[in-house]
């Protein structure tokens, strides 16, 4: 049985002392993060493959960004919704072994009736699409994340 975690972390770097601990505690095999906050460039790879685990991520600065860690080695699928145009670091799609795990940071469209919210609903429509394809064509897939989803 593979163990499968997801964490909004709020700043990889600023947690990144409580990400280490609960990896050695509780040891999950794969791990999704959003919110990395962090470019490319900075993200701690170096730290998180000490621990063990193999790191993919695609990040911002300030804002957003996501990351994948996996004790199996792991290959990148995608960074972004096919055919939605998003400068955003919200998607990290990877496959582990024979599944695909897609990582999300859902945007979360501030109020009704803002630039913000027809955002998020358009990026919602993207994405329903992209995972119907995938759906149709992947055996296993693991979708999970931070979904900024309420009822009202």
């Amino acid at each position: 049985m593979v163990s499968i975690a997801t964490w909004n972390v709020n700043s990889i770097r600023a947690r990144l002392a409580h990400l280490s601990t609960w990896l050695g505690e509780a040891a999950p095999d794969v791990v999704a993060i959003q919110e990395t906050k962090v470019q490319d460039a900075d993200f701690p790879k170096d730290e998180l493959a000490a621990l063990g685990y193999h790191v993919l991520f695609s990040g911002q600065k300030s804002y957003n960004g996501v990351a994948l860690l996996s004790k199996r080695p792991a290959t990148l699928v995608a960074t972004d919704i096919p055919g939605f145009d998003d400068p955003q670091r919200r998607v990290l799609a990877a496959r582990v072994d024979d599944c695909l795990v897609v990582d999300l940071y859902v945007p979360n469209g501030s109020e009704v009736g803002s630039e913000k919210y027809a955002y998020k609903l358009a990026w919602l429509d993207a994405l329903t699409a992209w995972v119907a394809t995938l759906m149709a064509s992947e055996p296993r897939i693991v979708l999970l994340g931070d979904f900024n989803i309420a009822p009202d």
